[in-house]
């Protein structure tokens, strides 16, 4: 028995640990997602007046609605879409009525339009204050030269086009520019990925649990052979 009683205590607390993992990533996946709840909502809430100095703890998402103008100058940040290919996001200061000089993420083209010429002018913006988190370990360094930005670093970019440091991601632009497709703030670049991680510590259990039967089974062959 005591050659049983030590495979089989470990077995089972083994078990036990990646079954505790497992409901603790389930649970991480119902926070995670009453966040997302609340992330979208407040992407379209009610728009608000431009804070006095943005701060990404209580603005980011915010919603406004701005009148103002588009200038010409413009930062082009490298980005892929699903069934389209390569692109650029354009980044263009914008003046409000009242002044002040903002980013403004105006949307998508493809690679092949970069040089082409787009509207700019009066325009009136609904989006949403953002600070990006585009970058990784794995992002290169923007090439602020060849104006080719790898993310939206949003200091950098106030910085190449003299804006306050304050970023909206246009979801409408009126009139609209048919060259560009706007990319709206949302949850989809927000990562969820605790169901999986929580079916991996189940499934690990089961795999740990059915190796621990049959260590035991083949002990007690053992003996009793």
């Amino acid at each position: 028995m005591s050659r049983i009683a030590l495979p089989l205590l470990t077995g089972l607390i083994g078990t036990a640990i990646l079954v505790w993992l497992g409901t603790w990533q389930m649970q991480r996946l119902e926070w995670k997602r009453g966040i997302l709840t609340e992330i979208e909502s407040r992407i379209g809430g009610d728009p608000a007046p431009l804070p006095a100095t943005g701060d990404p703890a209580t603005d980011r998402y915010q919603p406004v609605r701005l009148n103002g103008t588009v200038e010409p100058d413009e930062l082009y940040v490298l980005v892929s879409q699903k069934r389209v290919g390569a692109g650029y996001r354009v980044i263009s200061p914008f003046v409000t009525e009242d002044g002040r000089r903002i980013l403004l993420d105006r949307g998508f083209i493809p690679v092949a339009d970069r040089d082409n010429e787009r509207d700019g002018g009066p325009a009136e913006v609904a989006g949403n204050l953002h600070w990006p988190d585009d970058r990784t370990s794995a992002t290169p360094d923007n090439d602020i030269a060849g104006n080719t930005w790898f993310a939206r670093d949003v200091a950098p970019m106030a910085e190449a086009l003299n804006t306050e440091p304050l970023l909206v991601i246009a979801r409408n632009i009126s009139p609209p520019d048919p060259n560009v497709t706007p990319l709206p703030v949302d949850t989809s670049g927000i990562p969820n990925d605790h169901l999986q991680y929580a079916i991996t510590w189940y499934s690990l259990a089961v795999v740990w649990l059915i190796g621990t039967i049959a260590l035991v089974w083949r002990l007690r062959q053992t003996k009793e052979g």
